[in-house]
C-alpha cells in the first residue's frame, strides 16, 4: 500500500510541477491578478496556480507518509463517514444557496423594504450571509466530523477562518460576486 502512495505521490507532484511552470503560463492570457484603470480583479492564472499549488501540497504529503501497516479487512466505518462528509457539503451548499434570500425574506417580515434578492445580492451584508454561514457550517461540519465531536474552538475558528476568506476573495476585487450570488 505505501508504494501506491509512493507512485500517486509523485504523479500529483510531477503533474503540478507541469502544470504550473508549463500550462499555466503558456494558456493564460492574464497573471495571478490584473490591474487596469486602478480595478484590481482576478487573473486567468489564479485558480489553476491555486489548484496545481494544492496538488503539489497533497502529492508531497503522500510522499513523506510514515509507511503503516494496513489490514485487507473491510468495514462499513469508512462508508459511513464518506455518508456524512456528503450530507455536511449538501448542507453547506443548501445553506450557502438560500441563507442569503432567507436572511431578506426574515428582514422583510420585519418591515425591511420589499425587494428581489437579485437587486441587494451585492450590497452589505447581503453579499456575505449566504458565503458566510455556508463556509462556518462546511468547516464546523468537516471539523466536527475529523474530532469527533462539536467544540466552540472549532466553531471560532470556522468563523474566523471565514472572515479572512472574505477578506482575501472578495474585499479586494470591486466586481466580485461571492458563491453563490452570482446565481440570481
Amino acid at each position: 500500500m505505501y508504494r501506491l502512495n509512493i507512485y500517486i505521490g509523485s504523479g500529483a507532484v510531477l503533474l503540478a510541477l507541469v502544470g504550473l511552470f508549463l500550462w499555466v503560463p503558456q494558456d493564460t492570457g492574464t497573471g495571478l491578478i490584473v490591474r487596469v484603470r486602478r480595478q484590481v480583479s482576478i487573473g486567468d492564472a489564479l485558480a489553476p496556480t491555486i489548484a496545481f499549488t494544492l496538488l503539489a501540497i497533497g502529492g508531497a504529503l503522500l510522499l513523506i507518509e510514515p509507511r503503516k501497516r494496513f489490514d485487507n479487512e473491510v468495514t462499513l466505518a469508512p462508508f459511513l463517514h464518506t455518508g456524512a462528509i456528503v450530507s455536511v457539503i449538501i448542507l453547506s451548499l443548501f445553506t450557502m444557496r438560500y441563507a442569503g434570500p432567507g436572511a431578506l425574506l426574515v428582514a422583510e417580515g420585519f418591515g425591511a423594504a420589499e425587494t428581489e434578492y437579485r437587486l441587494v445580492r451585492e450590497t452589505f451584508p447581503w453579499k456575505y450571509i449566504g458565503y458566510f454561514f455556508g463556509g462556518v457550517t462546511m468547516i464546523v461540519g468537516m471539523a466536527s466530523l475529523s474530532a469527533g465531536c462539536l467544540r466552540a474552538r472549532t466553531v471560532i475558528i470556522a468563523v474566523a477562518a471565514t472572515l479572512i476568506l472574505i477578506m482575501l476573495v472578495d474585499v479586494p476585487f470591486d466586481d466580485l460576486l461571492l458563491p453563490p450570488n452570482g446565481d440570481y
